[in-house]
């Protein structure tokens, strides 16, 4: 089933069970997909790869402002906002673990011989293009960082 046939069902059963979060979070999730859809209608429709992006990005936005509210003390808000974030990883492909980046990273790294930060910019786009939708950009950043040092 397409992600937003999927969506939608899942808005529908959330509408019945008066689960304003969730129904809340996937209309935001919804909203984005569609907008994605009309960006790529001329050249050919939207790719697993452009909804993961979405998601991805719905996701990103939910781990800053969770960071945000805590800093100011919105216990709260951290909380409401890692519920939708619980929601929106539902739909995401199953994350790497910070030991399989750690690997991965360490794979690479061999193979291109780098030693040192002055690297980094050969190891980083190697390892984002194989692990983009996998994992979090600044967990990788941060480990290449680390393992470069």
């Amino acid at each position: 089933m397409p992600l937003l046939e999927k969506i939608s069902e899942d808005m529908k059963i959330a509408m019945k069970k008066g689960d304003k979060t969730r129904l809340e979070t996937l209309r935001m999730i919804r909203a984005g997909l569609l907008e994605k859809v009309v960006e790529k209608r001329p050249s050919g429709g939207m790719t697993a790869d452009d909804e993961i992006a979405v998601l991805n990005s719905a996701a990103k936005k939910r781990k800053e402002s969770i960071e945000v509210y805590r800093k100011s003390g919105r216990e709260d808000l951290a909380v409401q906002e890692e519920k939708e974030l619980a929601i929106v990883q539902e739909y995401l492909p199953k994350q790497m673990t910070p030991e399989e980046v750690e690997l991965y990273i360490k794979k690479v790294i061999n193979e291109t011989s780098a030693s040192g930060q002055k690297d980094f910019g050969r190891v980083m786009p190697i390892v984002m293009k194989e692990l983009k939708g996998k994992t979090d950009g600044k967990l990788v950043q941060e480990l290449v960082k680390k393992l470069l040092g």
